[in-house]
């Protein structure tokens, strides 16, 4: 059906309608009297072509297509609300605000902890809850208005259009290996770092890829895998016992090394480094609070 063709007004009394499953509960919802209620009711099932809420017994039920465009329109009304509700201002000395984050480790163990002081004393009763990153999760929790800010995401990573991302950290590589492999030189050239098995960090573009993968086949190379892991951390107990090493941010492996039996090395030139973005939905470049905690990230990334 055309947009032109159907009353937007109907919106709302669809979604209570749809709902409730009632015409009586739904017009108290909507402060419409029973008979308004049941005459848009009845404009809908013209519009739509469908019964919307068919009597099954003492009651009533939507019809399939009813249910199934229920959380749409939930959606469209919510936008639409969000979008006309006029933006707050912020106060972050008074604000008790939760914000939701989907972050990498590096972001949880490299930068939150520099931010906690400012934030602490700028904003002190504000929570901050932490989401691990998973890229088209995290997209569609942006989406759906369940996560705020999006941080640490490869800047590679395919994203839809309409989505704000801007470039967030640049990291330069680094290179672990385990304290007691004391025969492995503190720096590696390409033919050394081939010799020598990796554990990978699963990409978040592409999980079978990595930005050094790809760095290494566009010179016809490639590396020798032993073991894929998600968590920095936990990559670095692995290679501290295992004669391999592990390839990543420069900062995070700094912290590793001072965290666990593991020391630095350097890798071969041209080692490619980490661009990571943060990324908000167009909804939220309106919400101050966000923007707000947005500049306060930036700023601790460098």
């Amino acid at each position: 059906m055309a947009l032109n063709h159907f009353d937007l007004n109907l919106l709302q009394v669809f979604e209570a309608l749809v709902s409730e499953a009632h015409v009586t509960r739904a017009a108290e919802r909507l402060f419409l009297s029973q008979s308004a209620t049941s005459h848009a009711l009845n404009r809908l099932r013209a519009q739509l072509n469908d019964p919307v809420l068919v009597r099954c017994g003492n009651g009533l039920q939507p019809t399939p297509r009813a249910k199934a465009m229920l959380p749409e329109v939930r959606d469209i009304l919510k936008r639409l609300e969000h979008t006309l509700t006029l933006p707050q201002a912020f106060d972050p000395a008074s604000s008790e605000r939760t914000f939701r984050l989907a972050v990498t480790d590096y972001f949880e163990a490299v930068v939150l902890p520099d931010m906690m002081p400012v934030l602490e004393q700028e904003a002190p009763g504000i929570v901050i809850d932490l989401q691990m990153i998973g890229p088209q999760a995290s997209l569609d929790a942006l989406e759906n208005g369940d996560t705020d800010l999006v941080i640490g995401l490869d800047s590679s990573a395919s994203l839809p259009p309409y989505l704000i991302r801007q470039h967030w950290l640049r990291e330069h590589p680094a290179c672990l290996v385990g304290k007691g492999f004391g025969d492995i030189p503190d720096t590696l050239d390409l033919a050394g770092y081939l010799q020598l098995p990796h554990v990978v960090m699963l990409d978040q573009t592409d999980s079978s890829t990595s930005g050094v993968d790809r760095w290494l086949a566009a010179q016809n190379e490639q590396r020798r895998h032993c073991a894929q892991m998600i968590n920095y951390f936990a990559a670095a107990r692995y290679i501290s016992s295992k004669r391999s090493l592990l390839t990543l941010p420069s900062r995070m492996a700094s912290l590793l090394s001072q965290w666990l039996p593991v020391r630095m090395v350097e890798g071969p030139a041209g080692l490619p480094s980490w661009d990571m973005s943060l990324v908000m939905h167009p909804l939220q470049a309106q919400d101050q609070g966000v923007l707000w905690l947005a500049d306060k990230i930036r700023a601790a990334a460098y």
